[in-house]
């Protein structure tokens, strides 16, 4: 029998679920980017899972989860140890599908690390939106979060190109977080 040491796990959220979107290559680029030692990355696409809108029978404070859709989501959200959330900015706001997704569950996000990374044209406004949102949830925000100005000819396919700037930035995330995670396990 080995004792080997699980590595924490940090949920790459991909908040948007639009058709036209260039948010898996923010994703993979931020998943490249945060790539450390200390910890494993679990990319989880919000366009994938496709939660219902909110469809529980019971408020999820109350973690009386009946849904199969709802008990799968929060199975794979209880697993991570931490998170970064990764979507644009929506008219000052963040999406509905990602406001969905937190609001589905509760004691799941609880106690965890989580990081923003918000592209679009500009972003205070949605991280100024999320972080009233993830105090609610009794979630530990990073002091390092990310926002990624778009360029008018952003494309999926220049995304590492047009975000290399912000690479040093998002690698301290990728050590806050480590350190933090560090200091939980104690």
């Amino acid at each position: 029998m080995t004792n080997e040491i699980r590595k924490p796990v940090i949920g790459v959220i991909l908040g948007t679920n639009r058709t036209a979107r260039i948010g898996g290559a923010v994703a993979d680029w931020t998943m490249h980017a945060l790539r450390r030692d200390e910890y494993n990355l679990k990319l989880i696409d919000l366009a994938e899972i496709n939660l219902p809108f909110l469809d529980e029978p019971d408020i999820p404070a109350h973690g009386n989860y009946q849904n199969a859709s709802t008990i799968a989501f929060a199975n794979s959200i209880a697993a991570c140890d931490g998170f970064i959330l990764v979507f644009p900015q929506y008219n000052w706001g963040y999406p509905a599908v990602l406001k969905n997704a937190l609001d589905t569950l509760f004691a799941e996000w609880q106690d965890k690390p989580v990081g923003t990374i918000i592209y679009g044209n500009h972003s205070i406004q949605a991280d100024i939106a999320i972080r009233l949102v993830l105090a609610g949830l009794g979630m530990h925000q990073l002091a390092t979060n990310v926002g990624l100005r778009l360029r008018s000819t952003t494309t999926a396919e220049t995304v590492a190109d047009d975000f290399q700037p912000f690479q040093p930035l998002v690698a301290t995330m990728g050590q806050e977080l480590a350190l933090r995670l560090t200091h939980q396990s104690r």
